[in-house]
């Protein structure tokens, strides 16, 4: 595959599901195929900045070995960081100290990277990027990757932000409105994987200061099976191409099994190689 200058990247989240995605990109790297323009969400993001940098590898040390070493996920972070995540080990000592991040090389790159983040106040997607700020660029990261309920609203540029997923989960429709016309989108489910579960309204006392964050968070089902036949409707009309597993990922947003973890990046790069070869 040729990515021209109107194919546009897209990223869906998911959690440690996303070590699919770093096998894809990993796969990219290795293919040398790079993209005018790459939107990520959460994981997404955060996977999405190592290929931002070029930094092949990074991301899987960072979703697998990192974590095994310094078990950065757990109820054992609530107490510390009001978060179900140990967020001083993810967005300080891992980018900065244990696997340091190429500011350099990201800031250097051509290719427009943008971050989804979901405002509590507007209950709207913000689409943030960074040139020259490296404390912003993680910020920002941050934030796209802030789990609603176990993880704490953060802060950008005075505004309250949460986890991009929680408004745009799939964000082909942004990649098509910046004028990339044609798109890979990586998911993490299996093509036919719908949410099942209810939606529920969440009540006032939970968020109370962002109504129109909870009216997003009771809807959250709805609007993500929506984009999910939206993604396979643009599949089958050929407008995009889509990467995802071939099967049933039985591994959980919060996974800690390393063996799950590193058989799912493989899958990653296998069905990387398989989709972009026919493309």
């Amino acid at each position: 595959m040729i990515a021209t200058e109107n194919t546009g990247l897209v990223l869906e989240g998911g959690g440690m599901r996303g070590v699919f995605t770093a096998g894809v990109l990993d796969y990219m790297m290795d293919a040398g195929l790079r993209f005018p323009y790459c939107v990520g969400v959460s994981a997404g993001a955060c996977n999405g900045l190592s290929y931002l940098s070029g930094q092949r590898g990074r991301a899987k040390l960072s979703n697998i070995d990192v974590l095994d070493k310094y078990g950065y996920i757990g109820f054992k972070h609530l107490w510390r960081h009001h978060s179900l995540f140990d967020l001083k080990t993810m967005y300080d000592d891992l980018p900065n100290r244990i696997l340091p991040y190429d500011y350099a090389a990201a800031f250097a790159n051509p290719m427009k990277f943008e971050m989804v983040c979901t405002d509590c106040l507007s209950g709207r997607p913000v689409y943030l990027s960074e040139r020259s700020d490296p404390a912003r660029l993680i910020r920002i990261c941050r934030a796209s990757s802030a789990l609603p309920y176990v993880c704490p609203v953060v802060i950008v540029d005075g505004r309250p932000l949460l986890d991009g997923g929680i408004a745009d989960s799939i964000p082909v429709v942004r990649a098509m409105s910046e004028g990339y016309v044609r798109n890979v989108v990586v998911l993490t489910r299996h093509r036919g994987y719908r949410k099942t579960e209810r939606d529920l309204r969440i009540p006032r006392f939970i968020y109370g200061r962002y109504p129109r964050l909870r009216v997003l968070l009771s809807r959250r089902v709805y609007a993500y099976n929506q984009q999910l036949e939206l993604v396979e409707r643009l599949e089958e009309q050929g407008k995009i191409t889509v990467i995802r597993p071939e099967r049933p990922v039985h591994v959980d947003r919060l996974e800690k099994d390393t063996a799950k973890l590193t058989a799912l990046y493989d899958a990653g790069y296998r069905v990387a190689g398989k989709v972009l070869s026919e493309n």
